[in-house]
């Protein structure tokens, strides 16, 4: 690994501490305005709210370490929580697995597609995810007309299902649970496998990754299967949790999604960032979120939070490596002199 890979993970890495720090602070500040947001209910609300922008930032994040991105995660998550509304319509019983590795699969095949443009036909993938974005969710309502379905409900849907999204294991909720049990797999894969590295190392320097005899292309491509794949699961959890799903469902997440990932020290420039980074993220931003009514801003200004939070974190990764590589410079000068000398 080189000095300055070593060195810009370090201080993207010393951000997740930040990331805590304001997390104490807003829940201090809205705990004094109202003392339930701390309590034990309060809490359950708050990871269970995070829960859902939690897995999809997990997913952005494979993406982002390898300098892409992925605009048409809130249309993926609308399409295949539309796919599970009409699973139960056209059969009650229909198994909850079966719902739950339909939708993975709807949205790995999405994720596919966006891979396979991405690294075999070289379009960029803010060009690539954006329009993807647009045709997903038109597949998603031209669905919703051609069935002639524009609202599934929850009555609609088998009391299992509804279960998994509400339902909770000594008091910590099931979708919880699910996210951190994908956050660990992950974390563990990034750190510890060669595929995990090698994503790193492409976001790092692609050229270098190339000549090293990395395969970028496949990577790449796997990366976006896996993080489509985990957007599905997350369509159907949010079909779970809510209970009623429309064609609109999922719109505008992406901002949420990037935001988290960001915010949470995920080097938008690529090659550095953790996934626990990311989930933190998403918790800080969602308990923000839940804050700011308790502290009387209105409720119109939690997009502006999400957008203002994504303009700063960006600013700062442009800040560090900036002053990175002046100091690298610097080094890299001296040595030349003691070299000369």
């Amino acid at each position: 690994m080189s000095t300055q890979a070593t060195r810009t993970r370090g201080a993207f890495a010393g951000r997740e501490l930040g990331i805590v720090i304001a997390l104490v602070a807003v829940v201090g500040a809205a705990t004094i305005a109202r003392p339930s947001f701390l309590s034990a209910q309060g809490l359950h609300d708050l990871f269970l709210n995070a829960s859902i922008i939690a897995l999809l930032a997990v997913g952005q994040t494979l993406l982002v370490i390898t300098r892409n991105i992925d605009l048409s995660v809130g249309s993926v998550m609308g399409l295949t929580a539309f796919l599970s509304g009409q699973m139960f319509l056209n059969d009650k019983d229909t198994p909850v697995i079966l719902v739950v590795l339909a939708g993975i699969a709807l949205g790995a095949v999405c994720g596919a597609v966006n891979g396979a443009l991405v690294a075999i036909a070289k379009v960029p993938a803010l060009v690539v995810t954006l329009g993807t974005l647009y045709v997903f969710r038109g597949v998603d309502y031209a669905w919703a007309s051609a069935t002639d379905v524009q609202q599934v409900n929850a009555y609609q849907m088998s009391p299992e299902f509804l279960s998994l999204g509400s339902g909770s294991v000594l008091g910590v909720p099931n979708l919880t649970l699910i996210a951190l049990a994908v956050l660990a797999v992950a974390a563990y894969g990034l750190h510890n496998y060669r595929a995990g590295r090698e994503l790193y190392a492409i976001g790092s320097n692609p050229d270098a990754a190339r000549l090293a005899g990395i395969p970028s292309g496949r990577r790449v491509f796997g990366a976006f299967v896996v993080s489509g794949a985990l957007v599905g699961l997350g369509g159907v959890l949010h079909a779970a949790y809510f209970g009623t799903i429309n064609a609109s469902v999922g719109t505008g997440e992406e901002l949420s999604v990037v935001a988290a990932v960001v915010v949470g020290g995920v080097a938008i420039f690529g090659g550095s960032g953790t996934v626990v980074g990311a989930a933190l993220g998403a918790l800080l931003l969602t308990t923000v979120t839940s804050a700011l009514p308790v502290l009387g801003v209105p409720a119109f200004w939690q997009r502006a939070v999400d957008g203002a939070a994504l303009l700063v974190a960006i600013s700062l990764d442009r800040a560090v490596m900036l002053r990175l590589a002046a100091r690298l410079r610097e080094e890299r000068g001296r040595r030349r002199a003691g070299g000369a000398t």
